[in-house]
């Protein structure tokens, strides 16, 4: 789709978007009547302007879409509006669609953009009939009609897009084609592509390394576990950010075995290195002065004679015992895992992890915001802030000493799994403490209710590749803050 600035809209356009806002609602329609010649009293009549509210008009040669935004419109809703109606328009709206921006913020460029690029995006990934060709990605031409224009936001909407729809195949497949081994791939060929380092470690790699929670998970698998460390090192860099993400591709629950209503659902167990993958990917192509560091320790957690048991005790990179009180707590045992790995190798100067950790999170936060964990204000006030810019959205849970009482073990260091019926999330983010070693400034973020939804355009339930768009938010503007520059102490 190319992307062109305007003053006016070409004759040969014959689809108009304008987008509209609750506040000043009268006004803005007026001017859409005039420009249109639509009749006011029918805009007036049904024009309310709610939240990706599409209201279809036709003139004598012009389709015309007005679409609600609702009342001071986040990032998220204009991109989750324009997604909505290019997803459910794309087979009418032709080669050539102009939308008029006149009196919007210059920012919502990158937004409109982001959105309709993910509009095109197919869920019936494996379905046997054609996919339709959409003459608007294939070869037609997007106008936007801006009082100021901003090429760098097209290119920032566009990159972001395409790297979210990658990542929507990965999220979307099941896990007969999505193993560790996947994920490793993804990863290099996107190393090749932006021009950053990937160095993948198989399991006897791991084994040397001494990466022994990571293998104790995925021992139970035919998919032998992967460790992948990427390292994108940004022009003028002056601050180290690791980011680790939790890479179970699919979560039976192992020997503590889940229950099978929604056991399928477990193919998103891979939500938090998606996000890695696609932060660090992003961070490349928009070439951000910062220093990036992605870890993914990926495994299955499957069922089999050789599959860990609840009771055994394992070793660690960190050289912490952890007695396994329930097999099904095993992304925090990877997590661990990588954790110490990225402070040993690294000594980054913030980290952070995401993970689809627990169904806890999304009894506390439903899926609406992640839960966010850490000892920093600081920190937690930069992503919280980052999560209200990009409408992925982040709520702090308390990380008090109390919670940690319940992970003691009696046969070693820790346990992984509190055994009581409440605050499982804060004691899942109490046990990764251990393995950060005091760090000043780490963030662990249990996303499990938002990694995985979108049911208002997928069938059932689809990936949404969250925290992309957080961490590229929370890294750009720790590369804009004066405090954060270390050449400046």
């Amino acid at each position: 789709m190319n992307v062109l600035s305007v003053s006016q809209f070409s004759d040969d356009t014959r689809t108009l978007i304008y987008p509209v806002q609750k506040e000043n609602l009268s006004a803005q329609l007026t001017a859409i009547a005039e420009e249109t010649s639509l009749p006011i009293a029918i805009l007036d009549a049904e024009v309310k302007a709610e939240k990706s509210e599409i209201t279809t008009f036709f003139t004598t040669d012009k389709r015309i879409y007005i679409l609600g935004l609702g009342a001071e419109p986040t990032s998220h809703q204009i991109i989750k509006a324009f997604r909505t109606l290019l997803f459910k328009h794309k087979a009418k709206v032709g080669t050539q669609v102009g939308v008029s921006l006149k009196n919007c913020p210059v920012d919502w460029i990158e937004f409109v953009v982001n959105g309709m690029e993910l509009g095109k995006y197919e869920f019936g990934l494996y379905k046997t009939e054609p996919k339709t060709a959409i003459p608007l990605f294939e070869n037609g031409t997007l106008e936007l009609r801006t009082d100021d224009f901003k090429s760098e936001l097209i290119e920032k909407g566009k990159h972001i897009a395409d790297t979210q729809l990658r990542l929507f195949t990965l999220l979307n497949a099941p896990s007969n084609f999505k193993t560790p081994q996947t994920l490793a791939s993804w990863a290099m060929h996107s190393g090749e592509k932006y021009g950053y380092k990937v160095r993948v470690f198989d399991s006897g790699e791991c084994q040397s390394l001494g990466l022994f929670a990571l293998l104790a998970v995925g021992q139970g698998s035919k998919s032998e576990p992967e460790f992948i460390v990427m390292e994108y090192q940004g022009e003028g860099a002056t601050q180290k950010v690791a980011l680790v993400g939790k890479g179970v591709t699919f979560d039976t629950g192992g020997i503590s075995i889940k229950p099978s209503e929604n056991m399928h659902l477990m193919k998103s167990d891979m939500g938090g290195a998606a996000a890695v993958l696609g932060a660090i990917e992003v961070a490349a192509k928009l070439k951000l002065p910062i220093h990036l560091i992605g870890i993914v320790p990926t495994t299955e957690n499957s069922v089999d004679g050789d599959s860990m048991k609840p009771g055994d005790v394992i070793q660690s990179y960190a050289g912490k015992t952890i007695e396994v009180t329930d097999t099904d707590a095993e992304g925090r045992l990877i997590l661990a895992d990588g954790l110490s790995y990225a402070l040993k190798n690294f000594q980054p100067d913030v980290l952070i992890d995401l993970a689809t950790l627990t169904g806890s999170i999304i009894r506390t936060l439903g899926y609406h915001a992640a839960g966010l964990f850490t000892t920093s204000n600081e920190l937690g006030k930069q992503l919280k802030r980052a999560g209200e810019r990009t409408g992925e959205r982040l709520w702090r849970l308390p990380m008090w000493e109390e919670y940690a009482d319940h992970l003691k073990s009696d046969i070693a260091d820790v346990r992984n799994f509190s055994g009581v019926p409440h605050s499982q999330a804060i004691a899942a983010a109490k046990f990764l403490e251990l393995f950060v070693e005091n760090h000043t400034s780490w963030a662990h973020l249990d996303i499990a209710g938002t990694a995985y939804g979108d049911t208002d355009l997928a069938p059932q339930r689809a990936g949404t590749a969250y925290g992309v768009r957080l961490l590229t938010e929370f890294i750009t503007q720790l590369t804009k803050d004066p405090a954060n520059d270390k050449s400046q102490h």
